[in-house]
């Protein structure tokens, strides 16, 4: 039996899950961040990589080392009721609500709209996101073949384009980083500020869906037991997430240097945009949607892919795999014409909501075995973290609907009283009081695990 993976199939799972992971958020919104944290970047820099960074390599990690065949089961130690709502929760997240729609409105609206005239935009965008889907329904019909479209080719691709964007704007700054000053948040609370941004990433999100599909790729290959897949699992995502950290640190650097153009940016597209037509004048225009289309096109299968395959496993007796992809693909078309600004406004507050929840499971998921993976202690750590979290949501939600629902006494009380809610963390503390509570429980009436 095979218990391990050569060198080269390694590389090739490793740059899959890079291909996965790296879509439109982790272009546009590190190289923003750079651009307002100015010397203060290396501090945002940490903060973020923790969420963009480490928090997806433990997610992949969970999933290998919890020996779990995905979410479902992982987040069934929870509850079974709370592993189907969660789950579908997450991958539509992840899926056609927010994630796959912005892989197709970030390349048009920093790139392609900027080669066609104002009037013609939004029938620019109907036809440009057609073309997007079927693109990455061609590719998603065809799950065996990931590993080749996604790792040897749209991958290698997509990095000589930003390669050459990255390396020519790192050679020739247009500002060093200790002159540029920091602006709004980044002045006083970098790393936090840096850490919240990491969010937009959707990554640690996406891992809990990945660390499956990287498991089937594993498989496929050869490598069966239990443990050595776990191992080959843990391996492949220490080598994408070490890359994809190091990108990370070279498009926030160009974004830090790009203020040298005495321009403050409204999103991170409008700054590859200015670094690209910076450097390369006109030409800068192709290579931009070049980089962005290919960036988001990878991650868009990789989603649909596993959003299907979920859905498949969740619901026997549902639609078959394609007949889901179909369904997800059109669903994202639709969403993706309501435009990137409704898209990312409404995504920010589901974030604040869901990514406390798959942090704490993720860390239980790798800590289970020191506690028997009692579901005592997954319950109370979910339960409390769950009602710190609705308060974040609340706080992240549009001011109108604020004012609407008449929020704004609850948000101020949690200002008040809970430690770190101003800065977006206030799910932490009472994350740990779960966590002591679930642990003495343990310790006085112990309760088998769930299967």
């Amino acid at each position: 039996m095979k218990k391990k993976l050569t060198a080269k199939e390694n590389v090739f799972i490793a740059a899959m899950l890079f291909g996965l992971f790296f879509g439109a958020g982790n272009l546009i919104f590190p190289v923003y961040m750079g651009q307002l944290a100015g010397r203060q970047v290396y501090s945002a820099i940490a903060g973020f990589v923790i969420t963009g960074v480490g928090l997806p390599l433990l997610g992949v990690a969970a999933i290998g080392i919890s020996r779990s065949n995905g979410l479902a089961q992982l987040s069934r130690k929870v509850g079974r009721r709370y592993s189907l709502l969660f789950t579908c929760a997450l991958y539509l997240t992840i899926g056609p609500f927010f994630a796959i729609p912005r892989c197709a409105t970030v390349p048009f609206t920093v790139a392609v709209s900027r080669l066609v005239a104002p009037e013609n935009a939004t029938l620019a965008l109907a036809v440009f996101s057609v073309l997007f889907f079927v693109l990455v329904l061609g590719f998603s019909l065809r799950p065996g073949k990931i590993l080749t479209y996604v790792g040897k080719v749209l991958t290698p691709v997509f990095l000589v384009f930003l390669g050459l964007l990255v390396a020519v704007a790192l050679a020739n700054p247009l500002a060093h980083v200790s002159a540029v000053e920091p602006v709004g948040a980044y002045q006083t609370n970098a790393f936090f500020t840096g850490f919240l941004e990491g969010y937009n990433t959707m990554d640690a999100l996406a891992s809990l869906a990945f660390g499956i599909v990287v498991v089937n790729v594993v498989r496929s290959l050869g490598v069966t037991e239990p443990g050595a897949v776990a191992r080959c699992t843990a391996k492949a995502g220490i080598l994408s997430c070490l890359f994809m950290a190091a990108i990370y640190f070279a498009v926030t650097i160009v974004g830090v240097q790009s203020r040298g153009a005495q321009v403050l940016c409204s999103n991170g597209g409008e700054v590859l945009a200015l670094v690209a037509d910076h450097y390369f004048g006109a030409f800068g225009s192709w290579i931009l949607v070049a980089t962005v289309t290919l960036a988001c096109l990878k991650t868009s299968v990789g989603l649909v892919t596993s959003c299907a395959e979920t859905f498949v496993s969740l619901f026997p007796k549902g639609p078959s795999y394609r007949v889901w992809a179909v369904i997800f693909s059109v669903v994202s078309l639709l969403v993706a014409n309501l435009g990137l600004n409704a898209i990312i406004a409404y995504s920010l507050p589901v974030l604040m909501l869901l990514y406390p929840l798959a942090i704490t499971l993720i860390l239980l998921g790798l800590c289970g075995r020191w506690f028997h993976n009692d579901p005592q202690v997954y319950i109370w750590v979910t339960g409390v973290t769950f009602l710190a979290a609705v308060l974040d949501f609340f706080k992240a939600l549009p001011a109108s609907v604020i004012q609407a629902a008449h929020l704004q006494g609850v948000i101020d009380l949690a200002s008040r009283f809970l430690p770190w809610y101003t800065i977006g963390v206030g799910w932490i503390l009472p994350a740990l009081l779960g966590l002591c509570v679930g642990l003495v429980l343990h310790r006085l009436h112990p309760v088998p695990a769930r299967q």
